[in-house]
């Protein structure tokens, strides 16, 4: 199974423990490998990862760990990058090659077993599933940057950062089809490049669908705060 990671943001926020947020290390390690070894714990076997702010740099530290691990990655550029996250999704189309396929964010840490679950779920054909939280009541990440996503029956009815009526957290874990990138064309031709602008235009036609993780770990290492929790998170073996 390959996994597209989206790495082309500037990540602003975490500046404070490093120029280039991918590269942001935890314990040693960076943010960017541990998404590399927690997916290929997970089931992954090939990676695709786009770049954008500092690229040279962050590929130059990739074909070094890949020189390191042995673990194949394809580098895509994605020389749009300030536009929202579906369009670096969209970039590595053709280095996919149209088959089934992991996304992951670059700052999202997980239990290899949320991996390992999405991949052996059920899903139909032309579908997209979202790894999904329902842990609402006392959560990990932060509630007020965390995007919510509403969900019946396995299916997604709504997903925002902004939604009020939710039942569940977006973990930024996808398996995901083909059929990805016409809903990512027709969000944006709506004037949404996000990713959650196309898992809309997915969920209008019952094709979003929900994997639920259960009590396993995952954080979205965004900010300083979060930098925290996830050292601490590591340093317990949680992550």
């Amino acid at each position: 199974m390959q996994c597209l990671i989206v790495a082309a943001g500037e990540g602003s926020r975490l500046r404070a423990h490093g120029p280039l947020k991918p590269l942001v290390t935890l314990d040693g390690v960076s943010l960017i490998e541990r998404v590399i070894l927690g997916a290929r714990k997970g089931g992954a076997t090939a990676f695709i990862v786009v770049s954008g702010y500092l690229g040279e740099t962050l590929r130059a530290a990739l074909d070094d760990f890949a020189a390191r691990t042995g673990i194949p990655i394809t580098h895509v550029i994605n020389d749009e990058w300030k536009r929202a996250n579906g369009v670096s999704v969209l970039k590595a189309r053709d280095a996919l090659g149209g088959r089934p396929f992991l996304l992951s964010m670059c700052d999202h840490l997980a239990d290899p077993a949320i991996i390992r679950g999405l991949i052996a779920g059920s899903r139909k054909p032309d579908s997209v599933t979202l790894a999904t939280d329902f842990n609402i009541v006392d959560p990990l990440n932060d509630i007020e940057d965390v995007t919510r996503v509403r969900c019946e029956r396995g299916h997604i009815r709504a997903i925002g950062k902004l939604i009020d009526d939710y039942n569940a957290f977006d973990t930024g874990f996808f398996l995901a089809t083909s059929a990805f990138f016409p809903a990512l064309e027709e969000s944006s031709a709506l004037g949404d490049d996000s990713i959650s602008g196309a898992m809309r235009r997915l969920a209008a036609r019952d094709l979003a669908l929900t994997h639920d993780i259960g009590n396993h770990v995952w954080l979205d290492v965004d900010d300083g705060v979060a930098y925290d929790k996830a050292l601490t998170l590591v340093r317990e073996g949680r992550l």
